[in-house]
């Protein structure tokens, strides 16, 4: 029996699509695939199998060292693994183990950019069968578990922004291969500050075309194209999906967006805020809802005459309020993504909500007889792991519903209203998250510890570095 069959992985629906992979890469004489995963940073890492033995490893697994998810965004291992269960208290992680890669066959795709290539998106296992408990895309899942238990599904629409420049040098020197490497030169391709206009978009259609092929060949539910008011800035929307597809997408359209761009001589980050002179921080505003599993309606639709969500949607929001502080560590992950919550600037400050408010930390949309009702989460920023940010909160609306918190009245002067701030630095957000007894309850209190280390490691790495700032403010002066 292979190892999915021992252990009983797959799904019907995962077996069923198996058919059609080798149908797929048959038809379409793939050469290769990639078997890849979303670690904890919500990057793609993965290994590129030839196509046979990748159809081999679909079902086999396909082994993987357990130092992909032990690592800070500049790829350092940052836990002792040569020590006693690896700095984790965990035999499995001790020594640079290998864990086991399962392909989702629902997940497959011809990659358009890459000839005779596919790829499939693989969840992380030990070898005796358990799922990896750091693995981000299992903690998602189990967030989904406690909602279907409920009879309920996550609907999540995306709009993510984001800078494509031209590249100028991509610093290939062999002194440029420092740890993390030297950032590229880049020019724009817009100059901004002509928020949807025509002309503008015209300016970026030839670049953001092969993107926008890509992503539409890939399958994934693309909306809309648009041009923010950044120089450079654009902006990608995703129809709503449920279940773990919104973060599929999420990741899948980073990866394809970066590589695309790569290919045809330009550079695409989703950092969000560029040291490149008079750009703009870009954001995530997650799009969400839950609805009835039976019915298919939406469970945030108000009755008529109800006010604007329903006494389920409004327990949700309080939970997103109340743990808002908490899920920073998750809907802003980096230290650079703080650079954007400012006062009157489209992105928050405090955790607010209001109606059709794009001041605010959750903008309510809809309201009676509209099946759209939603919320839209405007805290995130582009990197974030989607399927910890989505995680965070699906917990933190359930929460909320379940002990009948009220989110309070809208806000409706966004900048002035009393309220906690959002925190102001990543060190700021996770010493909140640390401290939280309730997502140490809701994600384990092994994976919060897990998660702070990581992100403890790259805030003192930070701190290490002698900035441009305190050069200027201090060497001349004393």
């Amino acid at each position: 029996m292979s190892f999915v069959e021992r252990h009983g992985l797959w799904a019907p629906a995962q077996s069923e699509a198996m058919t059609a992979v080798k149908d797929t890469v048959t038809a379409e004489k793939l050469e290769t695939i990639r078997l890849s995963f979303a670690d904890q940073h919500g990057v793609l890492r993965g290994k590129t199998l030839m196509a046979d033995e990748a159809l081999k490893a679909f079902a086999g697994g396909c082994m993987i060292t357990t130092t992909m998810i032990l690592k800070d965004t500049a790829h350092r291992t940052v836990f002792p693994v040569f020590t006693a269960g690896g700095g984790l208290g965990m035999r499995e992680m001790q020594g640079g183990a290998d864990i086991v890669m399962v392909a989702d066959p629902t997940t497959f795709k011809v990659l358009p950019w890459a000839d005779k290539s596919g790829w499939v998106l693989c969840d992380l296992y030990f070898q005796d069968g358990r799922p990896v408990p750091f693995s981000s895309r299992q903690i998602l899942r189990a967030a989904l578990d406690k909602l279907a238990a409920r009879g309920q599904g996550f609907v999540a629409g995306l709009e993510v922004e984001f800078h494509l420049f031209k590249l100028d040098d991509p610093h290939m020197a062999p002194a440029d291969a420092t740890q993390p490497g030297q950032a590229p030169e880049v020019s724009l391709i817009s100059k901004g500050y002509q928020y949807l206009t025509e002309q503008r978009y015209d300016q970026m259609e030839p670049a953001l075309d092969h993107i926008r092929r890509a992503v539409q060949k890939l399958g994934l539910p693309l909306r809309s194209v648009e041009v923010e008011f950044g120089p450079s800035q654009c902006e990608f929307t995703f129809k709503p999906t449920v279940g773990l597809a919104p973060a599929d997408t999420m990741v899948l359209f980073r990866s394809a967006v970066k590589q695309v761009a790569a290919r045809n001589g330009y550079h695409a980050t989703f950092m969000c805020r560029p040291k490149v002179a008079n750009t703009f921080a870009s954001g995530w505003h997650l799009h969400q809802s839950l609805r009835d599993e039976a019915s298919g309606a939406n469970m945030f639709m108000p009755e008529a005459g109800g006010g604007t969500l329903s006494p389920l949607g409004r327990g949700y929001l309080a939970g997103l309020i109340a743990h808002a502080r908490a899920a920073a560590a998750f809907t802003t992950p980096t230290i650079n993504g703080y650079k954007r919550y400012r006062t009157y600037s489209l992105a928050p400050d405090r955790a607010i909500w209001g109606c059709d408010n794009r001041g605010v930390m959750v903008r309510v949309l809809g309201g009676p007889k509209d099946p759209a009702t939603r919320l839209e989460n405007r805290a995130g920023e582009p990197l974030a792991n989607p399927y910890l940010y989505i995680a965070s909160q699906i917990h933190a609306g359930l929460d909320g519903i379940d002990r009948g918190l009220d989110p309070g009245p809208s806000a409706d002067t966004p900048y002035e209203t009393e309220a906690p701030l959002l925190p102001k630095s990543l060190r700021e957000a996770i010493c909140a998250l640390d401290d939280d007894p309730f997502f140490r309850t809701a994600l384990g209190a092994g994976f919060v510890d897990y998660y702070v280390h990581i992100k403890k490691a790259e805030i003192e790495r930070f701190q290490a570095e002698i900035t441009d700032w305190e050069q200027r403010e201090y060497f001349d002066l004393y």
